[in-house]
């Protein structure tokens, strides 16, 4: 029986981490007998791979923040993947020259996902108090910020009550 493909594999994005991955999988079977070639292999098939479960995960998540989170780690990982290949290349463990391959395969994929991402509702969002997706200095940042748990005051009224609901023990005096 066939396998139902999700919506996201379905996506520009995820067809083109495909291409990646399956390049990946040609260099890694390229590559001479050395003690780095299974770390080589190894970090290039982990990268291709967190890069489309990446892309899963940011379609199964609505908010922007989260997305974005998974964006920068697709980033990451592809990036990872090209320096492994360039590696390859500098220590001469590869048959063929495959830099100039990967190069043209990533910015294929970053033309798609710059697309990809672009498309992300901006609005769909709440602050994390990481301060990487919203403008602190802004009034509306600062109503969102007053809406969000505060540690502190949590701890100084919890410390508060506590004190006044203790029972003073006649020993301490």
């Amino acid at each position: 029986m066939a396998r139902r493909l999700e919506k996201y594999e379905k996506l520009p994005v995820y067809k083109k981490a495909q291409e990646l991955f399956d390049l990946a999988e040609i260099i890694a079977d390229a590559l001479k007998e050395d003690e780095m070639k299974e770390h080589l292999a190894a970090q290039m098939f982990t990268n291709a791979a967190m890069v489309q479960a990446k892309i899963a995960g940011a379609e199964g998540g609505g908010l922007y923040s989260l997305r974005m989170q998974n964006a920068v780690l697709i980033k990451l990982a592809v990036q990872d993947m090209f320096n492994a290949v360039s590696f390859a290349s500098m220590v001469e463990i590869n048959e063929e020259d495959y830099v100039d391959l990967m190069r043209e395969k990533v910015d294929e994929f970053r033309l798609v996902f710059n697309d990809w991402t672009r498309g992300f509702d901006k609005t769909y969002d709440i602050p994390d108090n990481w301060a990487i997706r919203f403008d602190t200095s802004t009034p509306e940042q600062e109503k969102l910020e007053e809406l969000m748990f505060d540690e502190d005051r949590f701890f100084d009224e919890f410390d508060e009550d506590n004190e006044e609901n203790s029972v003073d023990d006649p020993e301490d005096e």
